[in-house]
């Protein structure tokens, strides 16, 4: 089953180097004026090449992102996690749909009567309903939310 937010590629090849940047870019990423700089200082890369093999491997999807995890609600906005029921025939259709909508992150498809599962995050609390409404009227189909009841936090790494 296709549980990717984008159409399938050919799976990109990582080499060594490729892994160790991918483990270093995972926590503990310095806040300093140039930190691509000093990501490559401690791998013995260039900045630059730091930048290319960064670029080359969200191009290629290999990372789909690459940015700081924010809480958020502390600076008043909302996330929350949103379900739809689609039919297969329509199923990559409404997922561009979907997709095409800033607020919508993490779209997966599951093998389950709620099909196609994606994160909400907007400015603002009330941004979430009126982002689901707006995906309703563009899909025709209704969107369930579940907002978090309670938070954990776990630091995930993933070792390329």
């Amino acid at each position: 089953m296709n549980e990717r937010r984008t159409p399938a590629v050919a799976p990109a090849a990582l080499d060594d180097i490729d892994r160790a940047l991918i483990n270093a870019l995972q926590g503990d990423f310095p806040l300093a004026q140039r930190p691509f700089a000093d990501v490559g200082a401690r791998l013995g890369l260039a900045e630059e090449e730091v930048l290319a093999r960064l670029q080359r491997l969200l191009d290629a999807r290999v990372l789909t992102r690459f940015g700081p995890m924010f809480q958020i609600e502390r600076i008043g906005g909302a996330f929350c996690l949103a379900a739809m029921s689609v039919p297969d025939a329509t199923f990559d259709r409404v997922a561009a749909q979907v997709n095409d909508f800033p607020e919508v992150a993490h779209n997966y498809r599951r093998g389950h009567a709620l099909n196609m599962w994606f994160v909400l995050a907007t400015e603002r609390p009330d941004g979430i309903a009126d982002c689901a409404r707006r995906i309703e009227t563009a899909t025709g189909l209704p969107v369930f939310l579940f907002p978090k009841e309670r938070e954990y936090f776990v630091e995930m790494k993933l070792e390329a």
